[in-house]
């Protein structure tokens, strides 16, 4: 009988071929090829459950399934290939149950009379997901880049969906732009990997980060082409990197992301829960035994990290949309997933990385059930009084906003207090960048507060600021029901990890621990502690999560209680006014994308213009000029070729009467 394994496949491939039946007969079928979608990604999530238990059960899958450049002589060889672990279960579970969920929602959201290009919709929604599959389940780093930019294309195709209008093909092509730039680094990176180690798998005895670390123990040679091994294995590991903090909006490359939502916001909360931007932070925890080898690397993940964290957490206390508001959520949570890898906790980053698809996924889904109801206005400030209208709308978003804030005991809390409590130990073990990340990390906590509620109160409190607010249009099951699933899994995911009360209770019940501890060697939670003390130099300082996690907690709540003072009122006011000439700063992102811009125009510009003069004047030249000569003296020769018989036959009496005699006043040389 065939084990589970042999239909890992078929979890990437349903999405597959949902999209080629979306895209050859959509038209023709109920939805656009809706339905295909619903049962392609709901096998792929069946398949992924039952490969969950068979992994919890001790099982692992390390294996090549093609084979598309073979080596000879030394050179290296190309392949595909399949990893399930315990991370690549768990987030396969993950991506699987939003993509259905996603599908399903979008049968009530692209409902609207007139709505076009369905087929269109649904076969992207096929292609993402199954790209964010591959990518998953890729068990080397080339095949994890070429899924990674099929995830990038898609994101392209599905946020310029409404094409027509003006504002979603400006943003598709800056959310291609911008994360092509972070992409270029990424592919020298991989280079590097193969011209370094000869191989780029993630595991196994002869992967490269297994090399990596046998060369720093002296039992391996790699060329490191004149560098100390560490220095390079960190210039490698940035240049990997930069391909991260593009998908991940992290700073500076985080500009795309709020541009992202003029694309529908199912695609919205597929990309900012399970696919595209999740996939920079995935990619860092695969390759988590690589990076905990350098503590640069670390420290610069960390500060990222830390720093985007606070910075988009600032924006979004601004913000008049309600999907704007999520988006700068997003960029600042992701910040937190970064502090935690760079600050060593890899499972608080991990479990931050579940946690937030559920309550990530819930908000875009509540937002877009709003944004039905208000007839597609998002503007928060006339919206209000919809909390009695929608009553399921408004608990399951309820729900969502407490983990995103972190209060307890929603998912939120658990993974975001662990990722603090980690950077926390290992910043007082001995680093203080870390302890700079830290404290960027914990001053967003307040405003993660602030802006979360802030967008509750005026979305379904108070008073109807608008007609649309005071009549707003029914929402189906097919809304209802992904909220429904979604606001359960953001009230009690968080019980899988909850360190503090094991510390208080001495229970076993840090299960995210006893999962991510297990697996292929070297793939281990515990393989990795052991690289962070042995190689990064990370030591945890003696102290225990209550106080760390009350102190989070505190600021939580006052951002939250601050926010509730300011706008649980039936007719709110714009209290953000108050901050002058700051608002504006806010308001206009730092005005991120004015520098960007300037930045192309004054410099990158000029010196492609440079680069063009050199490359017509002296490369072009001289290429021209030596393919003159040759295009004169074939011209020349040319004129030979008459096609006149008796011209040949003077042309080689004349030869041979030269070689005759030649070769006469040779033999009387010598």
């Amino acid at each position: 009988m065939a084990g589970i394994f042999d239909f890992v496949p078929a979890i990437v491939l349903l999405p597959f071929v949902s999209f080629l039946v979306a895209l050859a007969v959509g038209n023709r079928l109920p939805k656009g090829g809706a339905f295909a979608g619903i049962v392609a990604t709901a096998g792929s999530f069946l398949l992924s459950v039952a490969t969950f238990f068979t992994v919890s059960g001790g099982q692992t899958y390390n294996q090549t399934i093609y084979t598309w450049a073979n080596g000879l002589d030394g050179a290296v060889t190309l392949t595909f290939g399949l990893l399930i672990d315990p991370l690549s279960a768990m987030m396969l579970v993950i991506v699987t149950l939003i993509a259905t969920l996603v599908h399903v929602f979008s049968l009530g959201y692209m409902n609207d009379e007139g709505e076009t290009g369905l087929p269109r919709y649904y076969a992207g929604l096929g292609l993402f997901t199954a790209s964010m599959l591959g990518f998953v389940v890729a068990d080397n780093l080339l095949m994890a880049f070429m899924f990674f930019e099929l995830v990038g294309l898609c994101s392209y195709l599905l946020i310029g969906f409404w094409f027509r209008e003006p504002g979603p093909p400006s943003a598709a092509k800056k959310a291609f732009l911008v994360t092509r730039f972070g992409d270029y680094f990424f592919l020298v990176g991989v280079v590097a990997v193969f011209a370094t180690f000869g191989t780029a798998a993630f595991a196994g005895s002869e992967s490269f980060p297994h090399l990596a670390e046998q060369a720093l123990h002296g039992e391996h040679s790699v060329n490191t082409f004149g560098f100390e091994p560490r220095t390079w294995f960190t210039i490698v590991g940035l240049l990997v990197l930069g391909g991260v903090v593009g998908k991940s909006a992290q700073f500076p490359l985080h500009t795309w992301l709020p541009d992202a939502m003029e694309g529908p916001t199912p695609v919205s909360a597929l990309i900012h829960a399970a696919t595209m931007v999740a996939a920079g932070v995935y990619l860092v925890a695969r390759m988590y035994g690589f990076y905990a080898l350098s503590p640069t690397s670390l420290s610069i993940i960390a500060l990222i990290g830390g720093f985007t964290a606070l910075f988009a957490a600032t924006m979004g206390v601004v913000k008049r949309e309600i999907k704007q508001v999520l988006a700068y959520s997003t960029i600042s949570q992701y910040g937190y997933m970064m502090l935690g890898l760079g600050g060593g906790g890899y499972i608080a980053a991990t479990f931050h990385l579940m946690t937030h698809a559920f309550f990530k996924a819930l908000l875009f889904l509540g937002a877009g059930s709003v944004i039905i109801a208000m007839h597609h206005n998002e503007n928060m400030w006339e919206m209000g009084g919809l909390k009695d209208k929608m009553p399921v709308t408004y608990y399951t978003f309820l729900s969502g906003s407490l983990a995103l804030a972190g209060i307890v005991p929603f998912a939120g809390f658990w993974s975001k207090d662990e990722v603090l409590y980690e950077t926390l130990v290992h910043g007082l073990g001995g680093s203080p960048i870390l302890l700079v990340a830290y404290a960027m990390g914990l001053l967003a906590v307040f405003f993660t507060g602030f802006y979360t509620f802030r967008m509750v109160l005026l979305t379904f409190h108070g008073e109807p600021r608008s007609q649309t607010a005071r009549d707003p249009h029914g929402v189906h099951w097919n809304v209802k029901g992904p909220l429904v699933v979604l606001g359960i899994l953001a009230a009690t995911a968080g019980l899988v990890n909850m360190t503090p009360v094991a510390e208080l209770t001495g229970l076993e019940i840090e299960f995210l621990h006893q999962w991510l501890g297990h697996g292929i060697e070297g793939l281990t939670s515990h393989h990795y502690v052991e690289l962070l003390e042995s190689q990064a130099g990370y030591h945890a300082a003696e102290i225990g999560p209550i106080v760390p996690g009350l102190v989070s907690l505190a600021l939580a709540l006052a951002g939250a209680g601050l926010a509730y003072f300011l706008y649980n009122d039936a007719e709110p006011t714009e209290h953000t006014d108050k901050l002058g000439g700051a608002k504006t700063v806010l308001y206009n992102n730092y005005y991120q994308d004015e520098y960007q811009v300037w930045l192309a125009n004054s410099l990158v510009q000029p010196f492609s213009r440079g680069a063009d003069k050199f490359d017509q004047g002296v490369v072009d030249g001289v290429v021209n000029g030596v393919s003159s000569v040759s295009l004169l003296s074939g011209n020349r020769v040319r004129r030979i070729q008459s096609g006149v018989v008796s011209n040949y036959a003077v042309l080689l009496t004349l030869g041979l009467t030269a070689l005759i005699l030649g070769f006469g006043l040779l033999g009387g040389w010598f």
